[in-house]
């Protein structure tokens, strides 16, 4: 697969583009048959540069294409998506079931707390497989996925006390039964067609960014580290996310500092000085002229 195709497929960022209830929420949830309507049930080739997704399907079939390979099956079944993989959608129209997007970064988080229990590629990859494909022993974890995100779809749209923390507790035991399924199924019998080296690269930078992102690296040293140039670094990210490199880095940087100023009581100094920044009034700049607000300010609106 050549470079050339990826040019033309959009990145949807679906809080903003569907959904603007929390254009920055780490979890959203919605029906699967809710998004085809809003999308088409004929959804053409797209991608989400930062977010994890998770299709649980209950009722109808589908046919799609997963990075470049082509697939169908009768549901109930399950599609799972990592970050920048592009795919596409054919359903009829009594096809339904659940759609879950988690940050990348939220997702990394629960992996870093459970160390050397995951092989480190489990979740690189796209994987799509029907229920009757799993070993015997399989069936309670998915039937343990499903009702987790039956709790997840109850609890979306409510504003009670720990709303949050019990939609971050339910998308990572929802993630916990995923990836026995995945160590669990059968390996593909259809290989997958060669990924392309530039979207090797933005993964590998993806995640550099995400193991330095406080270190401010220059451009020059990730993309020294990758053993690119900037300018073809720069040409991938605008290629595969929309962005050019920098802001990859600065919209981590600002996801990290919304989570703190959200979910922390921490000192916006503090926040400062943990997300790398020498000086906090350069921070409060920094954070003020991409999102438009304060972060003293963005605090007390997240918080009201």
């Amino acid at each position: 697969m050549n470079s050339a195709p990826l040019q033309a497929i959009p990145d949807i960022h679906i809080g903003r583009v569907y959904d603007q209830r929390d254009p920055e929420c780490e979890i959203h949830y919605e029906t699967f048959g809710r998004l085809a309507d809003f999308f088409g049930r004929n959804t053409p080739p797209h991608r989400h540069y930062c977010f994890y997704q998770i299709h649980l399907l209950v009722r109808g079939s589908v046919r799609l294409s997963l990075d470049g390979q082509v697939y169908g099956g009768d549901a109930p079944l399950l599609i799972f998506t990592p970050p920048t993989i592009p795919h596409s959608f054919y359903s009829e129209e009594d096809t339904d079931g659940h759609v879950l997007t988690v940050r990348q970064e939220v997702v990394r988080s629960w992996y870093r707390e459970m160390p050397g229990q995951w092989p480190d590629a489990l979740l690189r990859e796209p994987v799509f497989f029907e229920l009757s494909s799993l070993p015997a022993g399989s069936a309670t974890d998915f039937a343990a996925l499903l009702q987790t995100v039956e709790l997840l779809q109850g609890e979306f749209d409510k504003d009670a006390k720990g709303h949050s923390a019990l939609l971050l507790a339910l998308g990572e035991c929802a993630f916990i039964h995923l990836s026995r399924l995945l160590l669990a199924r059968e390996p593909a019998t259809a290989q997958r067609s060669e990924r392309s080296e530039d979207l090797r690269l933005f993964l590998n930078f993806c995640d550099l960014v995400e193991a330095h992102f406080r270190d401010h690296l220059t451009l020059t040293e990730y993309a020294g580290r990758l053993s690119v140039t900037e300018a073809r670094l720069n040409d991938i990210c605008r290629r595969m996310a929309n962005l050019p490199s920098k802001e990859v880095v600065h919209e981590r940087l600002l996801q990290e500092a919304r989570r703190l100023l959200r979910y922390s009581a921490v000192p916006v100094s503090e926040i400062s000085y943990q997300l790398g920044f020498v000086d906090p009034a350069y921070f409060s700049r920094f954070f003020a002229k991409r999102t438009g607000t304060p972060p003293s300010q963005f605090r007390l609106t997240g918080q009201a």
